[in-house]
């Protein structure tokens, strides 16, 4: 394995925005990569509040490179970036921000990270009720990758903000071509959508290290042969994962998505190939700790 450089006046720095950010496995697994292939990287994690002048400081470093943005800063970013591509803009979040000579680009990692898990996981879509809990930026990205990419049947969203999910439901019926149905989220809602949902696709931040103890769904609502994808990786199995297995539910892991959509970063902040097992390995030492 090759030496990472003594950090330097070359260095270049990328970090990870958000509020709290003190779980992220982030600056494990992009270090872990920058060693990995010689880099004069480092990785640190900033909590942020504050997102527009994090991002003024952003601008005036020169060797402030790559950042990733996380809960709750996905959608405010955009407002502080000079350009993003169509495809993110019409998403509404991103999670990537690169600086190229002071100027921002900002991009998503979550949606492709997301479609590749599900696709990774053996699991088609296609002609799939698909149950998204959550319309905040993360599940944005996701939900507009898969009603753009696949042929799937509905794509029912339900959240406990209104003006959120009425506004992610709006962009994708004026963006896409899918069946989208939305409800607030309540306890009738939810019985009654997991009653046709083939994939329950959790994006909330329930379940989320610190409330491990918390999860969306009652088991009771679970139905033979139904997938369940929680985005949350930390802790390894939410209560959401540990139930829906007990049920013998198939699962796909929020872990997946985690280290597809880390690969693309470290991608964009390089230049360079990502050693995806290097990562891989890097987090699952971290969660089964």
């Amino acid at each position: 394995m090759s030496n990472v450089r003594s950090i330097d006046c070359d260095t270049k720095i990328c970090a990870i925005i958000g509020n709290p950010v003190s779980h992220s496995l982030s600056p494990a697994i992009h270090n872990a990569a920058f060693t990995e292939r010689g880099l004069n990287y480092v990785y640190v994690a900033f909590p942020v509040e504050d997102v527009k002048n994090a991002l003024v400081g952003m601008r005036a470093i020169k060797n402030f490179r790559g950042m990733s943005v996380t809960i709750p800063h996905k959608i405010e970013a955009m407002k502080h970036v000079d350009e993003i591509a169509d495809v993110d803009r019409n998403i509404g979040s991103i999670n990537t921000i690169i600086n190229e000579n002071g100027r921002l680009i900002g991009l998503g990692t979550d949606g492709p990270g997301a479609q590749k898990a599900i696709a990774d996981a053996g699991v088609d879509i296609s002609g799939m009720n698909v149950l998204m809990l959550g319309s905040g930026g993360a599940a944005r990205a996701i939900a507009f990758t898969l009603a753009r990419n696949t042929e799937l049947a509905e794509l029912n969203l339900l959240d406990i903000n209104k003006d959120m999910l009425d506004g992610l439901a709006a962009d994708l019926r004026a963006g896409t071509e899918a069946s989208i149905k939305h409800e607030i989220l309540n306890d009738n809602s939810l019985a009654a959508a997991m009653e046709s949902a083939d994939l329950i696709l959790h994006c909330t931040p329930i379940g989320m290290h610190p409330k491990v103890d918390a999860s969306l769904v009652p088991a009771r609502l679970f139905r033979p042969n139904q997938v369940v994808f929680d985005i949350v990786y930390t802790p390894l199995e939410t209560k959401l994962v540990r139930e829906a297995k007990a049920s013998g539910l198939k699962i796909i892991s929020g872990v997946d998505m985690f280290i597809n959509q880390a690969v693309l970063q470290f991608e964009q902040f390089t230049g360079t190939d990502a050693p995806e097992e290097v990562m891989r390995r890097v987090v699952m030492e971290h969660l089964t700790k």
